[in-house]
């Protein structure tokens, strides 16, 4: 099946890299005009021009989620360009790993949380507006397992995520009172070998240094598919939400975890 957003404009944060950069891949492959934000200008002019030389229809716009006059420019330059919007995927975010929650400094816990709640907050508050006007749309919040389930070290990563989570279920709530059509849902990945793993600031390496993550030796112990997902994998979970195929899905919460969520299985030594 190709095609399946045709006619679609798709918002992505956090776009250049990662799961957001295969997102927003996948999402113009199967038609949508997508606009890609993201602090990192460079990947993400890189993939805009890629995707324009592919024959897709994409623009770049440079953007600090934890800005809210940034993002009332943003979503002015999106519907300027394009005259709409249908998706919106809130997918910027960061993490932050401490030996204890008691190392974890008040700055560390307000930027992580500036980024992955108040940014998913503003995306929605100057999103919808204009989606409401388009006559409806499908809003996808990226989250994590980690907002299902707590994480040692990970505390206030799950504290965020876990708000990402219940945010997804009131706005889709609120939505569906006031019948705009418009769907809101979280998906939830598991361990995803993306770079994210290597940008983990963490007390136990030293200040300034990146964690020594590996995460498919993490995901053969820790999920039982026994490896690592792919970002692919979670742009096709995103494709779904984002299409007319999920119509009746709202509120709700996509896991993609190679298992973990469902439990353990044992192994053979």
């Amino acid at each position: 099946m190709t095609g399946q957003v045709q006619g679609k404009v798709a918002l992505v944060t956090g776009g250049a890299s990662g799961i957001g950069a295969a997102v927003a891949e996948l999402l113009a492959r199967e038609g949508a005009s997508v606009a890609i934000t993201d602090i990192d200008e460079f990947r993400g002019e890189e993939l805009a021009a890629a995707l324009k030389q592919a024959g897709h229809t994409a623009m770049f716009l440079p953007h600090d989620v934890t800005s809210e006059d940034r993002w009332v420019e943003v979503v002015a330059q999106v519907e300027k360009r394009f005259g709409r919007l249908d998706i919106l995927v809130s997918n910027a975010g960061i993490g932050i790993s401490v030996p204890s929650i008691v190392d974890m400094t008040l700055a560390d816990w307000r930027r992580q949380t500036a980024i992955n709640l108040d940014g998913v907050f503003l995306s929605v508050k100057h999103c919808l507006p204009v989606m409401r006007k388009t006559g409806g749309g499908s809003i996808i919040m990226m989250s994590s397992l980690a907002g299902l389930r707590g994480a040692a070290g990970l505390a206030g990563y799950c504290a965020t995520k876990g708000g990402v989570r219940l945010f997804a279920k009131a706005v889709a709530m609120e939505c569906a009172s006031v019948g705009d059509r418009i769907r809101v849902n979280s998906v939830h990945p598991g361990i995803i070998d993306t770079p994210i793993w290597g940008k983990i600031p963490t007390e136990a390496t030293g200040a300034g240094q990146n964690a020594p993550i590996d995460p498919e030796e993490r995901a053969k112990l820790a999920t039982p598919l026994a490896r690592a997902g792919h970002a692919s994998e979670i742009a096709s979970g995103v494709l779904y939400l984002a299409s007319d195929a999920s119509a009746y899905a709202t509120g709700t919460e996509l896991v993609i975890d190679g298992g973990m969520n469902a439990g353990g299985v044992p192994r053979k030594a």
